[in-house]
């Protein structure tokens, strides 16, 4: 099979020298595809900017900003049998941005801030999707809630859904607890354990949905 993986954070810049993003490392998503690999799969990872060696095998795109992350993954969906958005991409970036530093000197500035596109609900609106949706929802609170309510807003086949909150669990650590969201209110919970163990769980996992579905 082949899969597609986004991986890391985006940045949003602000100016030649400051940008808007998140604590996402991208181990979750560098696991992934390094699971899909030893599994014997084709993958396409598009990577944010992270201090991570890329798996060996697979086709590295590297952006930089969600519109970057954007125009790659819809470049790159050809023959793809499952789409993993493992990306902690930026929900907002600036409306505008500036040409120069901004000089301290010169006041705090007020920084007008709108949507990026929205990648995962974009594929889930494919009229013809041929492959597997899943997507990732890191929450601090009301976690079966939230995934659910992006499960079916986003037209997504899962949701795998970390509670980023929890100490030792999600972003920049070497561990993660996942929970796999349903179309059919079921759920399945990978307990905690390290993001490669649970990557191989999930590739199994995926591979399984996407033959049934």
């Amino acid at each position: 099979m082949k899969f597609l993986i986004t991986a890391g954070p985006t940045r949003e810049a602000i100016d030649p020298v400051r940008f808007i993003s998140n604590r996402s490392s991208g181990k979750m998503g560098y696991a992934l595809a390094q699971a899909a690999l030893d599994a014997g799969h084709d993958v396409v990872l598009i990577s944010g900017p992270v201090a991570i060696t890329a798996p060996r095998g697979a086709h590295v795109v590297n952006v930089i900003s969600a519109d970057d992350m954007y125009d790659a993954v819809h470049a790159n969906l050809a023959g793809v049998d499952i789409a993993v958005l493992c990306a902690a991409v930026a929900d907002f970036k600036p409306a505008r941005y500036v040409e120069r530093k901004i000089k301290k000197r010169d006041g705090i500035p007020s920084i007008e801030l709108i949507s990026t596109r929205d990648i995962l609900a974009s594929l889930g609106a494919l009229s013809e999707k041929k492959f597997l949706l899943a997507g990732f929802a890191a929450e601090t609170n009301d976690l079966e809630k939230n995934a659910r309510i992006k499960l079916t807003k986003k037209q997504c086949d899962a949701i795998i859904g970390n509670n980023v909150s929890a100490p030792g669990l999600g972003f920049e650590s070497d561990e993660n607890e996942l929970t796999i969201f349903l179309p059919d209110q079921t759920s399945r919970v990978l307990p905690r354990a390290p993001k490669a163990e649970l990557a191989k769980s999930l590739v199994k996992i995926l591979c399984a949905l996407q033959q049934i579905s």
